[in-house]
Parts: structure tokens; sequence; C-alpha cells
């Protein structure tokens, strides 16, 4: 029997795992290790969602945070995002994070977790959490690209981890890359590996959030409607 997207999908974040190096002061969180729940919603999550051979449009953001992705496994979802949307509910933990509400607003305006899902699939090129130690002993988020030498040191896991996402059966004629910065990056690793006909920017969920929230219908109606772009193209073709 042919497995399904959601099949590969759980086999690649089954077998997840960083085994470089990274700058000192520098450290990266697997839940599927670390939280034996977290495999278990995650597995809950794609054969809810992705239990077909479809192919998805490709969105990429930067890492997961702790309370996202680094919680749940479930790229910009966090625990009441994956209940009380999703309807996969998580008893281990109770996390809030910032995008999540950005990206599952924009969700329902968009159609809903059924339509959206069923044509875009969200992943990072570092598809695991990474954090940085401050003063006192504090570990808080950190992106790949917050230190030369760490984008220096996961570049090329980075190249292979896009790879093995292309290789679920996305469409690499055009990305959606989240924040400016990731996208200048995400540009570096295409222009080495070869890996997207188009690159398509879209403001980060985090930024909005934070900086924009007067503004966020904008930002929503500028994701639906690249987004929409996408797929009406696809249709003409």
């Amino acid at each position: 029997m042919q497995n399904t997207l959601c099949d590969k999908i759980i086999d690649f974040n089954s077998n997840l795992g960083y085994v470089g190096e990274l700058p000192e002061g520098f450290k990266v969180m697997n839940p599927f290790i670390e939280n034996p729940e977290t495999m278990d919603v995650m597995r809950k999550f794609y054969r809810k969602f992705y239990d077909d051979n479809e192919t998805r449009k490709f969105i990429v953001g930067i890492n997961p945070s702790r309370h996202g992705a680094g919680v749940t496994g479930v790229p910009f979802t966090d625990t009441k995002r994956l209940a009380n949307v999703c309807g996969i509910e998580m008893k281990s933990a109770n996390t809030h994070e910032v995008s999540s509400v950005f990206v599952y607003d924009m969700i329902e305006q968009y159609g809903g977790v059924d339509k959206f899902y069923r044509e875009f699939y969200i992943n990072s090129p570092f598809p695991l959490a990474i954090v940085r130690q401050t003063k006192g002993d504090k570990w808080v988020n950190a992106n790949y690209y917050d230190d030369p030498e760490l984008f220096k040191m996961t570049e090329n896991f980075m190249i292979e981890s896009l790879k093995k996402h292309i290789d679920l059966g996305l469409d690499t004629s055009e990305v959606f890359v989240l924040g400016k910065k990731n996208a200048g990056f995400i540009d570096k690793l295409n222009k080495k590996a070869q890996l997207f006909n188009k690159i398509t920017i879209l403001e980060h969920p985090r930024f909005i959030q934070q900086y924009k929230l007067k503004e966020k219908q904008l930002y929503i109606d500028k994701y639906i409607l690249s987004l929409t772009n996408a797929n009406l193209y696809e249709d003409e073709v």
C-alpha cells in the first residue's frame, strides 16, 4: 500500500535530529524526544489533515518556538489552537504562542483548517527549536540566523531538511517565506541548492502581532491574496 503524505511527514518527524556543531551558548530542543505526547499529537494532526497524496504549496518559517511547534510538533500551532481549532487536545502542556494567533486567524478567513491544510504545508529550514543562553542562565528562543557561526554550522543541515520536505511531494514552483530577514537567508540556500523557482515574501506573524497589530487585517488580506493567487495560477496552467 502506497504511503500517504501524512505517513511521510510522520516518518520525517520521527527521525528528526540535529547532531552537528553549535556555537557556545546555543542548544537545540527536540520535542519529539523530550515529550512522548508531542509525537502522539503530531501524528493525530497529520493523519487528520494530510492523509492523502495531494500536492501542497510550501510555506517556510524560521525555526519552531519553544511555545509553538517546540511543544506541539506542529508549525505555528500552540496547544490552544491545536485543541480549539484542530480538535486535538494536548494534556501535558498548555501554551500560548503569538505567531499561532495570527496564523489561525488568517486560516479562518482563508476558509478554515480543512481547506488550508489541504492546500498548504508549513515547516522550517531548521525544523527544531533553537534556544540561546542569556544572563542568569536563562534560555530564550533563538533564530538560526541570529549568529553567523550558527548559520554556517547549520547551513548544510537546513539544505538537506528542505530537500526532504520537497521530497514529500511539495510544489517547488513558488515558496512562501515568512519574514524578510528569513527570506534573505532562504535565498542564499536556494542559490546554493536550486530548491525553488520563485520566492514570495510575507511578513512574519510574530512581527505583525507585536508591531503591526492595528494593521493586522491588511496583513491577513495580503497573505490570502498571495496564497490564493498561487492557486489561481496553478488552475490556469
